[in-house]
């Protein structure tokens, strides 16, 4: 083959790419009448919303039960609260799928003191235990502490650290636009720090609160455990007590606590998803899930993570039911069980929907709060993802500012066949002030950031029922 010859073959393969990839962003667009049709109902959709507030009166009713921990008396009262919403919200379909999960109780006894100290002695710390952790013996647990930043250094402290309290004190990365990479940079040593200070011989951890926020609030969240590896106690100190701490042991490095923890874990329990849909009048095998992970830590109520965020997924069918709007395609809500600590609820439903004759379209979750609406991320195809970027100007009459690339969500992330996985982002500016404490209760949530989600999560949902991928 001649040069001439292959730079021809080049030129014609390139301009075939090109009026290829142009015929398919053309199909992408729907056609201006579409937009303008879709566009008005959105309108309506997002006023209704607003002016209504009815999913904003349903948290308020949630949060009324309480923290929702898995295998807690108050997430049994809560799947059944959620189920007859359902029904009374007339949705086609309603039903829970049983899940086992894990139960674990905090207990009534989670406090820390300064027990040897010329300057500080009995100076209260303020704690709280991880998921999972294992408690104290009733009169505690006493010793030295050793300040690392990381994993890493725990794993080179030897000989040092045996029967010392190890103190995580490596700090939240406020510097960071996005609060979700300030979360995870700093996670680790809450995650993994018990099994990496038990290897070398310390007999607890604490670890200083994973949070954006300067307060005395420590955040709990789930712990790890590693087999053959001693289990010791695990808890967040609070971030003004961390930084109080860190300058103690420096004045005094010969300073020692107390901590007392009386948390237990105890054998599975049965517990649910809740589960209820509005069947699709023409491809009703055809499913676009939504949903959000129903149980909380047992710190404030989990309003924001993830009450509300779980109520914005079914109000959105409601808002559907609400216009008479009967979608093509079946659009399910489910409120997903034992995220925080299991991902079981998730884990169960995914392998429901590998062995079902239903095809799953798509799978959204919102468990980011219910703050003001930015966008959706996706994980999809390059003409899946311009489709549904060609809605845009729908949604934007819910503030979505756009539609890129990105994760969805640990339980959503379950269902291994969906064309396509999204994850609603709202702000997420004072969502690590919130996550995981007791500041995160009913107040917290805005009536208007959280109806907006709502009303977006909507359209979406509805959307991607008309049109398709």
């Amino acid at each position: 083959m001649t040069r001439k010859i292959f730079s021809l073959l080049i030129t014609l393969t390139f301009f075939t790419f090109l009026i290829f990839t142009e015929i398919n962003l053309n199909a992408q667009q729907l056609p201006s009448e579409e937009i303008q049709k879709y566009s008005e109902l959105a309108s309506k959709i997002v006023r209704s919303a607003l002016l209504d507030k009815k999913g904003y009166g349903w948290l308020k009713e949630l949060c009324a039960i309480g923290p929702r921990l898995s295998g807690s008396d108050n997430s049994s009262k809560a799947i059944t609260w959620a189920k007859n919403k359902m029904s009374e919200c007339g949705f086609d379909s309603v039903w829970l799928q049983p899940v086992m999960v894990p139960k674990w109780v905090r207990g009534k006894i989670e406090n820390a003191y300064i027990s040897k100290s010329k300057k500080y002695l009995n100076k209260k710390l303020t704690i709280a235990s991880y998921g999972g952790s294992i408690g104290t013996s009733k009169r505690g647990i006493y010793g030295e502490i050793i300040e690392v930043k990381g994993l890493e250094e725990v794993k080179n402290l030897g000989d040092k650290a045996k029967g010392k309290i190890v103190f995580y004190n490596r700090s939240f990365d406020n510097g960071l636009l996005n609060t979700f990479e300030g979360y995870g940079r700093a996670v680790d040593q809450r995650v993994n720090g018990a099994i990496e200070a038990s290897k070398v011989g310390a007999v607890a951890v604490i670890v200083r609160s994973v949070q954006a926020s300067f307060d005395n609030v420590p955040h709990t969240g789930v712990m790890n455990y590693q087999e053959g590896v001693k289990q010791i106690p695990s808890a967040a100190i609070s971030v003004m007590d961390a930084d109080f701490l860190s300058k103690a042991i420096k004045s005094e490095p010969n300073l020692n606590i107390t901590i007392k923890m009386d948390c237990k874990s105890y054998p599975d329990v049965q517990s649910y998803n809740v589960i209820g849909q509005l069947t699709g009048t023409e491809n009703p095998n055809e499913v676009i899930v939504v949903g959000g992970h129903f149980d909380s830590w047992d710190k404030g109520c989990g309003a924001h993570d993830d009450g509300a965020p779980c109520l914005q997924t079914m109000e959105a069918l409601e808002l559907l039911k609400r216009m008479n709007i009967k979608p093509k395609r079946t659009i399910r809500c489910v409120l997903f069980i034992n995220e925080e600590n299991g991902l079981r609820g998730g884990i169960e439903y995914g392998k429901y929907s590998s062995n079902t004759f239903e095809k799953h379209l798509a799978g959204i979750e919102s468990d980011r709060g219910a703050f003001t609406p930015r966008g959706f991320s996706v994980t999809t195809d390059s003409l899946s993802l311009m489709k549904m970027q060609s809605w845009l100007p729908i949604l934007n009459k819910a503030n979505i500012d756009w539609i890129r690339k990105g994760g969805s969500g640990g339980d959503v992330g379950q269902i291994k066949n969906a064309k396509a996985l999204l994850g609603y982002v709202p702000d997420d500016q004072r969502y690590m002030d919130l996550h995981h404490s007791d500041n995160d209760v009913y107040s917290a949530v805005h009536p208007r950031e959280m109806e907006l989600g709502s009303a977006a999560i909507a359209i979406i949902s509805y959307l991607l029922s008309e049109e398709g991928l």
